[in-house]
């Protein structure tokens, strides 16, 4: 036991820190483990502090043997202390760091506390260097013990939260520094547990501390006829921080699973270091398979975030952008401040830094899985390539680098996918576009009248399939200097340019259909892209597509109607039927019908949905019967 070396005094908290005080003995937070964290974050930077000094000036005098923290838990006194050998603290240094918040901001922090009640949760905790005020939240006193490395004189520092402290000088305290807190009753209604409890102490330290660098100690659980003693239950594994020549796969793996909670080994681990002016190191794996969640609205995404080796959070989306959400790891930052809350991290220029190089990383590591591992990069494609495609309309910056690793279905193949820069190889002398055509199936495309001309010709055409699809291919102008082109929409050239004869002839037909169908389309005219089909819809340049339409409508926007064009195909019977027809009988009311028809085949051709289904069967029915 420290002895006393002179008069105790009481002196009170600075008014922010008695406010802060108030606040977490009435803790607002849920998740009060953290306390814990903060104990040991702190114990650990008492002995990072300690080594850092003793190169610094060789003459001091500290113990420096056996660096360590301890864990003791006295179920019978309802303690729970953590102690350190680390740096220690001088009198001043606990009037200033624990007596006064010595920090700017401190009454907007205190303003936001008092408002964030559960929403902000724990993001606020420790954002101006109150970690230690957290104590409060599970005890009702706190006594600290603690000598500065190389001084005589200890301090006792004690306070049951209430506005005031005492403090008074030791003649010998062990260096380091020693926090008991007297614990409050447990409640699990408040989800206060029993902090004298070996095991729920362990998950704890296991959860957040587990790759501190120094051992953090506790007493051995024994049989009562056993001697006892002291095991380190941290793994001081940090794996990130080891030459990759250090770490099995294994090893790798296993830490993947300890951070995902997948069963599965990861397709493949990314390691990352980097020195200057950020100093960080990362640890990151692509999952073999998609998680059950990668597109619910409210699944949690992003990496653990350490600082020097210290657990900060789960899931820092300031971390990686969304449509990399699958990506797990840690990365452990350098300089960061201990005591960051999400909303700092999303306007830290250092995290932005640090975030553009990962996944400028993540990108690569695909690029060199898609040229040299082709059985792993499908793997990835078919789990993730849906969401990765997010990143060609989110992330304009990195357009290229995605659409470079990105693999698409199209004709030139029944069940291989093909990459743009094969694409872009196979192209025709000539042809300056990627043809792309977007529908809810494969089968629907191949089937579609639109690419009739394409096939004809040899024209290889992306087959995309994914909602996603739909938006990404109205943001991307191209692609290795190649512009993407939707083969329904535009007119498109070929090289097989409508004659002005033709023109002329069905000049007439298409002004009277263009009158006719006024109310469901645009305008009517000839086509080039059709073979076979007697007509096709199409979209001008910047029209929505009807499944983009459709989507927006789902989402409650409104939309004014979009109207499209119908191309008929001058060679087909149907067509130069109707054309000889009106031009024979002009006040036949039966034609309208024809091209009532002309327009529902070329709806139903792509997909689409007739605005009257019972109408359009009843002209084809009426039609059939009259052909028998």
């Amino acid at each position: 036991m420290a002895e006393e070396t002179g008069t105790v005094e009481t002196l009170e908290f600075q008014s922010e820190a008695r406010q802060l005080l108030q606040l977490m003995i009435h803790s607002i937070y849920s998740n009060k483990d953290i306390f814990l964290r903060e104990l040991v974050s702190n114990a650990s930077d008492a002995l990072d502090k300690l080594r850092l000094e003793t190169y610094r000036d060789k003459d001091l005098r500290a113990e420096t043997d056996n660096l360590h923290i301890e864990i003791l838990l006295d179920s019978d006194a309802r303690t729970l202390t953590v102690r350190d050998n680390g740096i220690g603290m001088s009198r001043d240094d606990v009037v200033n760091l624990i007596g006064t918040i010595a920090k700017s901001g401190t009454a907007d922090f205190l303003r936001k506390l008092k408002e964030s009640k559960e929403s902000a949760g724990q993001d606020l905790i420790g954002q101006f260097g109150v970690g230690f005020y957290s104590s409060f939240m599970v005890a009702d006193k706190v006594t600290l013990v603690t000598r500065r490395a190389g001084s005589d004189e200890g301090v006792r520092w004690e306070s049951t939260g209430e506005g005031t402290y005492t403090i008074e000088s030791l003649s010998d305290a062990p260096q380091g520094t020693s926090v008991t807190l007297h614990l409050k009753p447990a409640d699990d209604e408040d989800h206060l547990y029993d902090y004298t409890s070996p095991w729920k102490v362990r998950e704890i330290v296991k959860r957040y501390s587990d790759f501190i660098t120094w051992p953090v100690q506790m007493a051995k659980e024994t049989k009562e006829d056993e001697e006892g003693g002291l095991e380190t239950v941290n793994s001081m594994k940090a794996l990130w921080a080891r030459s990759k020549d250090e770490v099995s796969d294994e090893e790798y793996h296993e830490f993947y699973k300890h951070i995902s909670h997948d069963w599965t080994d990861p397709l493949e681990t990314v390691r990352m270091q980097a020195e200057g002016t950020f100093e960080y190191q990362a640890l990151l794996f692509l999952p073999s398979r998609a998680p059950v969640d990668l597109f619910m609205r409210d699944a949690k995404r992003g990496v653990q975030l350490y600082v020097k080796r210290v657990f900060i959070m789960d899931d820092c989306e300031a971390l990686m952008p969304n449509y990399l959400r699958f990506v797990k790891g840690v990365v452990d930052a350098a300089d960061l401040s201990l005591n960051v809350s999400r909303e700092i991290l999303q306007q830290d220029r250092q995290i932005r830094a640090i975030r553009r190089r990962l996944e400028k990383k993540i990108l690569s590591t695909v690029k060199t899985m898609m040229t040299e591992e082709a059985e792993k990069y499908a793997t990835f494609w078919q789990e993730f390539g849906r969401a990765v495609k997010e990143g060609l309309i989110d992330d304009p910056e990195n357009r290229e680098q995605i659409l470079e690793i990105s693999s698409f279905d199209s004709t030139n193949h029944a069940d291989k996918p093909t990459s743009l820069r094969d694409y872009v190889s196979r192209m025709k002398d000539g042809q300056e576009h990627i043809y792309y055509l977007t529908g809810d199936s494969r089968t629907v495309i191949e089937n579609s009248p639109h690419l009739e001309a394409f096939r004809a010709k040899g024209y290889e055409v992306l087959i995309l399939t994914d909602p996603v699809d739909e938006m990404w291919t109205e943001s991307a102008s191209g692609f290795d200097g190649k512009t993407f082109q939707s083969v329904a929409k535009g007119e498109v050239d070929l090289g097989d340019e409508t004659s002005e004869e033709k023109k002329a002839e069905y000049e007439d037909l298409l002004k009277w259909m263009s009158a006719t169908l006024t109310d469901t389309v645009k305008e009517v005219r000839l086509s080039s892209r059709l073979t076979t089909s007697p007509s096709c819809i199409v979209g001008d340049a910047g029209d929505l597509t009807p499944t983009l339409e459709k989507m927006y409508r789902a989402m409650g926007q409104e939309l004014p109607p979009v109207k499209r064009v119908l191309e008929l195909n001058p060679e087909h019977a149907l067509v130069t039927g109707l054309r000889k027809a009106f031009a024979e009988h002009p006040e036949d009311t039966s034609l309208a019908e024809t091209a009532e028809l002309l327009h529902g085949m070329a709806l139903l051709a792509e997909g689409g949905e007739l605005k009257d289904p019972s109408r359009f069967l009843n002209l084809v029915a009426d039609r059939a019967a009259k052909a028998l």
